[in-house]
């Protein structure tokens, strides 16, 4: 049996080996994330064994939280820079971006937990949530409509 390094791996062997389906490594190749080298006279992929490397490099990029849009991009900075700077800068580029979408999310919700607070002030000011007129609608804008004879009319 060859060495891993020399072997030609098929496209289920792959798929066991990361524990994912045959059609996603057919979806990463499609991405350009891999590449069979060859195919059999039955048109079945081949895959080197330096691929198993890029699909552990794509299950850590993933687990990053990282799109295959962004783990392809990386791979081609890669090619154009094998020092890993420019992926190095890239990574905290989208790591930064990242904590401002969550600090935006954060202020957002603060915002809506202190309108929520508000509601609950003003319905356990209120003696009963329906009453009307009276005391308990002293700065409703629907005041010009709640005298006695007027409420009589709509209740009736």
């Amino acid at each position: 049996m060859p060495a891993l390094t020399e072997r030609l791996l098929k496209i289920g062997e792959l798929a066991s080996l990361f524990g994912v389906t045959s059609r996603t490594i057919r979806y990463y190749e499609e991405l350009g994330l891999i590449e069979a080298s060859n195919r059999t006279e039955g048109l079945h992929r081949r895959y080197p064994a330096d691929v198993i490397i890029r699909l552990k490099r794509i299950e850590e990029l993933k687990r990053l939280g990282l799109t295959l849009g962004q783990i392809r991009e990386f791979f081609m900075l890669y090619a154009e820079d094998p020092s890993g700077e420019k992926c190095r800068l890239l990574m905290l580029q989208i790591y930064e971006d990242q904590k401002k979408e969550e600090e935006a999310k954060i202020l957002e919700a603060r915002r809506h937990i202190a309108q929520i607070d508000e509601n609950i002030s003003a319905i356990k000011e209120k003696k009963s949530f329906f009453s009307c007129p009276g005391d308990e609608c002293k700065d409703c804008r629907f005041d010009a409509f709640c005298d006695e004879s007027v409420y009589n009319q709509l209740k009736g």
